[in-house]
């Protein structure tokens, strides 16, 4: 089916409402119960929900109009023009539905007469006619819906026909009960009447006369509405141009082409539902507003709510920020309130002060930086200036095209359609970016003076014509690389390669894996009806999102209906679950390779245990997330138990030094085993240090417990270690490799930095993310002692793990990671406060700047950074 416009229609409902659309039908409704309504009401059903898309879709340009006959009046624009057309009444004027066109038609009864469908026929049309007369563009739907029990004036026929395909009018014809052969709802009446089969006779053959007519029975046009499906419409084509090239500057090299943009693709999203509530009476607290109508009925008043915003100064966090006016936030407290404005406030928002609430006009729009906020008042930042085009910037492989970053609809580039030049033009960039296969960075912008979007053009080979296809893609800012742990290897905290471990699969293990996943292919699953070849199970084209689309039938279904207790939802259409569950044959299929995957895993159900209980603390189930995977960082019982142990052998231990407020010692901690013993965790493997262990402060440290941030590197690591841990006894056993300045998280410390680095970088086990996390770590360490009181006793050695840090940058290819580094690092020593001017006069003086393209060359490695712009850096 070619696409249609979207709206710019009217389409004409033809409704029967005969006497014999009186006559009651069994409906079997979701829940397997039997539902007797009339063929009117059913018929009606069907209208409703037509209508109720065009409701939704909330189009001014999609209208309607309701034609009735066999009705006792008659009222239509042909019976006042020329008379006759009897039993024919316009019903529902053309016009832009809503739930008042819904309202309308509830109200519709049988008659007690019979009318004739052609006369309302060519009525719907006469008047479709008159709507549409100064409208050539849009276009015509007629719907004729009837039970075929109606005696039908059969002269000249024929010429009704080919006017409705003159008009081009798409025509349908949906008749109560009448014969089906479609497999997804196939139906015969069983005692069908003469009139009723000459009928549905006379009507398959007035649409085999109407071009692109169709004729169907009720009970699967009601069906189909339910069913979900993509719809095809035209999209208002957009000019614009396409450059490649500077157009202004050197226009004898550049190419420009006139070019038409249109959707290829829409993404659907679900309508957005809003709030309402019952309306207070005015003055009051809680007494509904009651509504009451002629007739006597009452009514509950629901008004919709709207979102207000009141904009407070926080008295709290201006006390404490009173020193820094420049640290004030503002908070927005928001209310809900009807159309007619009535605020329902809170007790506790009434009592607020009203000195602390600010006009809107007053506010300045702020982003935040890190932990602060920024006020950037309107016209702070000049927009930049921008000119309407698509500008290509280059052309890459398009096998390095990574599909999980387009971000937006794919839309077409065409030549302009009314210069065969720009045709030709753009169809031999098109066949050029096909025959070389690549794909074209470019960048668009709608209007002038409009934000730039960066995106992909791809070329797009149809039979007679060519084009190309664009989609956005982000900005480098916006993606972020994150860096993980390898699956497949293992190091322990001292360097030690695991080749066996439970986290580490098995060869037997990868073997069963590899035969579950071929054992739950669905590329082969399915079977082709026509061919009977296999093909795959899953068409994403078919495939479709519940979330749309049953959230839609629903409300249709609420808004057709009187009583969702007597009529509920029906069930979901079968296309929307049909892939709610795989393939039986699949399942069967892979039941072995699933046996087996299971037990070479050796998977088994774990049951979580509530935790021993403490004192008055209840217990709780033991949260997965909180365990450790795999060598997590803790430190070692062993050396825990080492300080508060006290020594019997020897004089002075560090129990004995503590004054007589100090806290008491902890026990030894020990490691319970799963057979009920007790052995101490000593684990070398995951020993991380002292940083999580808080001694009792000795005699000797009272007088200088802060030692200076960034102290010059101990020659005793000994010593300082003892020193640190509080330890007196130098001949307690301590492990002297400890470093107490290294953080949990981090594989350099700051007593000997370079010496962690080179350790890590030259390690042969090492994997590249533990390199680029140790170039991260390094750099973090520099900075944090440059800018430390007294690293002016450091610089040598700062200026040594800078040289180290570089030339690993180099090796690794991480060179966007060191220039980010370098430039924060001048940033923060000349900027910043206290900062270090004197160190990054060192690091000039060392000519460590930026690193260039020339320079990464080399090691055939990219980077953005010219020799000129290194230069300028290191002034």
């Amino acid at each position: 089916m070619p696409a249609e416009r979207a709206g710019y229609t009217v389409h004409m409902f033809v409704v029967d409402v005969s006497r014999s659309m009186g006559n009651p039908h069994m409906l079997e409704l979701a829940d397997g119960s039997i539902q007797e309504i009339t063929n009117l009401e059913w018929a009606l059903k069907y209208v409703k929900l037509k209508i109720q898309d065009m409701i939704y879709n909330a189009r001014k340009t999609d209208k309607c109009g309701v034609i009735i006959f066999g009705t006792e009046e008659t009222k239509n624009l042909v019976n006042d023009r020329h008379g006759g057309y009897d039993n024919v009444v316009e019903y529902i004027p053309i016009c832009t539905p809503n739930a008042g066109t819904l309202a309308k038609l509830d109200r519709l009864q049988p008659s007690s007469t019979y009318g004739d469908p052609i006369d309302g026929l060519i009525v719907a049309t006469e008047t479709q006619q008159e709507e549409l007369q100064k409208k050539k563009t849009w276009s015509r739907k007629v719907s004729l819906i009837t039970d075929g029990q109606n005696i039908i004036e059969l002269e000249d026929w024929e010429a009704t026909a080919n006017k409705l395909s003159i008009l081009d009018v798409s025509f349908l014809v949906i008749g109560v009960d009448f014969d089906s052969d479609d497999p997804e709802y196939e139906y015969q009446e069983p005692e069908k009447s003469n009139i009723k089969s000459h009928n549905e006779k006379f009507w398959h053959e007035f649409v085999s006369k109407v071009e692109g007519a169709n004729i169907g029975t009720l009970g699967l046009a009601i069906l189909d509405i339910s069913k979900p499906f993509i719809k095809e419409v035209r999209t208002v084509p957009m000019a614009s141009v396409l450059r490649i090239g500077d157009v202004e500057g050197n226009p004898d090299q550049a190419i420009e082409i006139s070019v038409t943009t249109t959707k290829c693709t829409a993404i659907s999203r679900p309508k957005s539902f809003k709030k309402f509530a019952v309306r207070v009476k005015e003055g009051t607290k809680d007494e509904e507003e009651i509504h009451i109508d002629p007739d006597g009925t009452r009514k509950v008043i629901y008004a919709q709510l709207k979102a207000q915003s009141y904009y407070y100064i926080d008295p709290d966090q201006e006390d404490e920020e009173a020193d820094d006016e420049d640290d004030d936030k503002e908070k927005t407290m928001k209310k809900e309130v009807d159309e007619e404005g009535d605020t329902d406030m809170a007790e506790e928002d009434e009592e607020k002060d009203k000195s602390y609430q600010v006009e809107k006009e007053n506010l300045i729009r702020g982003f935040k930086y890190g932990t602060a906020y920024v006020p950037c008042p309107d016209g702070s930042f000049p927009r930049l200036e921008t000119k309407k085009g698509i500008d290509i910037i280059g052309f890459f492989d398009a096998k390095k095209f990574r599909r999980e970053l387009s971000m937006s609809e794919i839309q077409y580039v065409w030549g302009d359609k009314d210069s065969p030049l720009q045709q030709v033009a753009l169809s031999s960039i098109a066949r050029g970016m096909a025959t070389k296969g690549v794909m074209a960075i470019a960048r668009w912008i709608t209007r002038d003076g409009m934000d730039a979007k960066m995106g992909v053009l791809s070329p797009c080979l149809f039979e007679k014509v060519d084009c190309l296809l664009w989609a956005q893609m982000p900005f480098a800012d916006d993606v972020r690389k994150y860096t993980f742990p390898s699956l497949e290897r293992l190091v322990t905290k001292t360097g030690k390669v695991l080749t066996e471990h439970p986290c580490l699969p098995t060869e037997e293990q990868c073997e069963a894996m590899d035969n579950f996943v071929e054992a739950m292919d669905l590329m082969r699953a399915d079977k082709d009806p026509e061919t009977g070849k296999h093909i795959e199970w899953h068409t994403p084209i078919q495939s479709y999102n519940p979330a749309l689309h049953r959230v839609k039938q629903a409300m249709f279904h609420c808004s057709v209906v009187n009583d969702l207790v007597t009529d509920p939802l029906d069930p979901p259409h079968p296309d929307l679950l049909k892939y709610f569950e795989p393939p039986k044959k699949v399942l069967k299929r892979s039941r072995d390779a699933v046996d087996d995957l299971v037990n070479k895993l050796k998977v088994k159900e774990i049951v979580k245990k509530p935790k021993k209980a403490r004192k008055d603390e209840h217990a709780h189930a033991a949260n997965e997330d909180e365990e450790p995977l795999l060598l997590a960082p803790k430190p070692s019982s062993l050396f825990q138990s080492q300080l508060s142990i006290k020594d019997e052998d020897h004089s002075g231990t560090a129990a004995e030094s503590t004054s007589s407020s100090a806290k008491p010692k902890p026990e030894l901690k020990v490691k319970k085993e799963d057979d009920g013993s007790e052995t101490e965790d000593d684990s070398d493997d995951d020993l991380q240090g002292p940083q999580a262990i808080k001694a009792a402060p000795s005699k000797a440290s009272t007088s200088n417990s802060n030692p200076l941030p960034t102290p010059a590197r101990s020659l005793s690591p000994r010593a300082h270690s003892i020193s640190q841990s509080g330890l007196q006894n130098p001949s307690m056993d301590v492990d002297t490799d400890i470093d107490p300045q290294r953080d949990p998280d981090r594989v350099v410390g700051r007593t000997k930095p370079l010496e962690d680095f080179r350790k890590t970088i030259q390690d042969p086990s090492s994997v590249p993310s533990t390199k680029v996390k140790a170039i991260k770590d390094i750099g973090d360490v520099i900075l944090g002692i440059a800018l430390a009181p007294f690293a002016s006793r450091r610089e040598e050695e700062l200026k040594d793990c800078l040289k180290e840090m570089r030339r690993a940058a180099l090796e690794e290819d991480e060179i966007d990671l060191w220039n980010e580094f370098i430039q924060n690092l001048k940033d923060e020593c000349l900027f910043s406060a206290p900062g270090n001017k004197e160190f990054w006069s060192a690091v000039k003086r060392t000519g460590r700047g930026l690193i260039t393209s020339t320079e990464a060359r080399r090691l055939g490695a990219k980077s953005d950074v010219g020799d000129d712009q290194a230069l300028e850096f290191l002034k």
